[in-house]
């Protein structure tokens, strides 16, 4: 039995969804393919097949018969770069010619509406007009021929036959000028097609070419195809990182606007991950590889924008199946109005004005346009459907460590006792804790350098499980311990307002209390307020801390608060509010939301690759790749104004349609001006979707 291989195939040709269409019919007609996907911002299908059954030639002649073209291969496999083609002069002078012929024969046939060129049309033989006709609409006809062949049916199927039926009643001139503004709809959907692919090109441009490696004690430039895992990176002052890792040695302010979004450099040294993509402002690093190429953090992100138009959200299937209904239907139209009317150059009018295109495009270029400028701010969506489900969204649940909070203990309050200062406190407790690992030690040291407090060397260091730290300090008997026992001989202090308390003790007596807490994110409050602004209206904080602390957190936010729960207790909470109908919005961070964030309609992932876990992140629909929770709101935001300019370009697209098919039909419409109105909803589509590229 064959093993199942995914082959990545670059598409050339493709300007709109109905084009991705026809290319995905073409390959799933292939035998031994299981699975296609075809990605029009990527210009890419993915294919699962059987390689015994699949050849490289068979894919070519599938995307070839369908209009399209594929790149050869070498003898090793690869796919073969295409260098820049020569320009076909013939072919642009044809070009050329018919495009100026068609403008040209406009202008006539304006005139012949005003009563003023009526001799010159009369004039102008048949025989001129329509080498004119094939020559401007061979592109066009020869698409719509390869697709006949193949038993499918394309937007240009129906001018096709609108042109044919134009000369068939002599009205040559009329047809010319048809195929004019066919070939001007073809522009503006290689238009609009580009700037949907811009935010994948925007991206993929970022990526280096090159890396400078460590070999033979020597530091050498090579292509970044030729890095291996675990090579050592050497980035200096101003490049740009080319590969993810862990640094080594040196230290640098690292620019990671490109991945996180964050304005501001973050300060890296021995032991922090840094990421491809980023930029090295000051210092110098070496860097030991983790990640290559698509597996980079980078190439992840670049991946989650192409598949994005795969997952398609529900109201793109329907805007598909509409499409697929859409061309009968106007057969239908086209075949009453020559019933009723006996107008030819009405069913020719009926049958150009159609815009099915314009239906599929109006989902995925909101779709993508909001995706990618996503994408640039550090806000990673897995797909349409996601977009759709979030605009949807009426219950938030939220994680605390590290989400709501910044998942470290801070020294919020230092209470000295016995004539002891605040300074005081934190030199013997900090010296105390110098070679500790404990998170509070870490704490308590942060706190001290924060205060420009030195430190001593302490002696005599011991560490007790379940008791707290022993050193002597400047010749003094020092202890840090969260129990009492250090002082009062076996009493327990209950935690104060959610706070741990840490007692300082000095030759026997107490010096001091230091109070510790997880602080909150210091943007989490207004940003939970937008959150309640944009209409999600139960926010609850699900976590599996001490309630005491849990509760404290919640009531200083206003929101709801469930403790002490375990993995599966969140997915229940999850899945109790689905079943009430709710659409739950779950944000989280670690290991422990992973399942909940799976559960959710829609999971964020809080951090994502630069600050959650692996797990959180690839469990979640969206991954904010810096832990800023001003982030949340706008991802909602970006999801409700995408869902209206979807609902606004069907909308539109339908009313246009509508109107044109009608005033055709009458006899309002002749086919000249139907050609040209068929080209209009496109740029309709693209002018409004665009606004999602600039919002704020």
């Amino acid at each position: 039995m064959s093993k199942q291989q995914t082959l990545e195939v670059p598409v050339k040709g493709m300007d709109c969804a109905d084009c991705a269409a026809h290319v995905e019919q073409a390959l799933a007609a292939v035998p031994g393919v299981e699975r296609v996907q075809v990605y029009l911002a990527a210009e890419k299908a993915v294919l699962e097949m059987d390689p015994e059954q699949v050849s490289w030639e068979d894919i070519q002649n599938a995307v070839k018969g369908a209009g399209y073209t594929v790149p050869e291969r070498g003898e090793d496999g690869r796919v073969v770069t295409e260098e820049p083609q020569p320009v076909d002069f013939a072919r642009q002078v044809m070009t050329l010619v018919g495009v100026v012929a068609g403008a040209i024969l406009f202008l006539v046939v304006v005139g012949e509406w005003l009563g003023l060129l009526e001799k010159v049309t009369e004039n102008l033989p048949w025989f001129v007009g329509l080498p004119l006709i094939l020559l401007a609409g061979w592109p066009v006809f020869r698409n719509v021929l390869r697709a006949t062949l193949n038993k499918q049916i394309i937007a240009h199927t129906l001018m096709t036959i609108g042109v044919l039926a134009a000369v068939v009643v002599g009205q040559w001139a009329t047809a010319a000028v048809v195929v004019f503004f066919m070939r001007v709809g073809d522009y503006t959907e290689k238009f609009t097609a580009e700037k949907a692919r811009r935010a994948v090109k925007d991206l993929t441009a970022l990526s280096p070419q090159t890396a400078r490696v460590e070999r033979a004690g020597e530091e050498v430039d090579v292509p970044i195809k030729e890095v291996v895992l675990g090579e050592v990176v050497v980035v200096r002052p101003g490049e740009m990182i080319p590969v993810d890792g862990e640094v080594l040695s040196g230290q640098a302010m690292i620019d990671q606007a490109a991945i996180t979004g964050e304005s501001v450099p973050v300060d890296v040294a021995a032991g922090s991950s840094v990421y491809a993509v980023t930029i090295a402002e000051q210092g110098a690093l070496r860097i030991q590889t983790t990640a290559l190429g698509e597996d980079t953090t980078f190439g992840r992100v670049v991946r989650l924008v192409e598949e994005a138009e795969a997952n398609k959200a529900d109201v793109q299937r329907l805007a598909d199946r509409f499409a697929g209904y859409f061309l009968p239907v106007v057969l239908g139209i086209a075949a009453l109005t020559f019933l009723l009317r006996r107008d030819p150059i009405s069913v020719a009018a009926v049958l150009v004005v159609a815009c099915s295109c314009s239906f599929a495009l109006a989902t995925p270029i909101a779709m993508l346009a909001s995706i990618g400028a996503g994408a640039k701010r550090g806000l990673l969506v897995k797909g349409g459907k996601v977009l759709e489900v979030l605009a949807k969204a009426d219950v938030l649940l939220v994680d605390k460590t590290g989400t709501l909070t910044l998942g470290q203990p801070q020294i919020v309050e230092v209470l000295p006792e016995n004539g002891f200062s605040v300074e005081d406190v934190l030199h013997l407790a900090a010296s105390a804790e110098r070679y500790s690992e404990h998170v509070y030690g870490e704490a308590i040291r942060r706190a001290a350098k924060e205060r420009g407090i030195s430190l001593a060397l302490p002696e005599d260091f011991r560490a007790v499980a379940g008791e707290g730290i022993f050193a002597t300090v400047d010749g003094k008997q020092v202890a840090v311990g969260s129990q009492r026992t250090l002082v009062n001989g076996g009493e327990s202090i209950p935690d104060r307002e959610g706070r741990t308390q840490l007692f300082v003790q000095c030759d026997g007596n107490l010096a001091g209390t230091l109070l510790a807490a997880d602080t909150l994110r210091p943007e989490v409050g207004e940003a939970l307020k937008e959150v309640r602004r944009l209409g999600v209206k139960h926010i609850e904080l699900l976590t599996g801390d001490q309630k005491a602390i849990a509760d404290t957190l919640a009531a200083s936010l206003g929101i709801a608060c469930r403790a002490e729960l375990l993995p599966e207790d969140k997915i229940a909470i999850v899945k109790a509010y689905q079943a009430q109908g709710k659409t739950v919005v779950m944000v989280g961070d670690g290991v422990n939301d992973a399942p909940a964030l799976a559960q959710a309609d829609v999971g964020i992932a809080m951090g994502g690759d630069a600050g959650g876990t692996h797990i959180a992140s690839e469990a979640a629909d969206v991954v904010l790749m810096r832990p800023d929770w001003t982030l949340v709101p706008q991802t909602l935001q970006i999801a409700r104004r995408t869902m209206g300019v979807v609902r606004g370009n069907l909308i539109f697209t339908g009313v246009y349609n509508l109107v044109g098919l009608s005033l055709a039909a009458v006899g309002i419409l002749p086919p000249v001006l139907a050609a040209a109105a068929q080209s209009l909803p496109d740029l309709g589509i693209l002018a409004n979707s665009a606004r999602l590229i600039r919002q704020r």
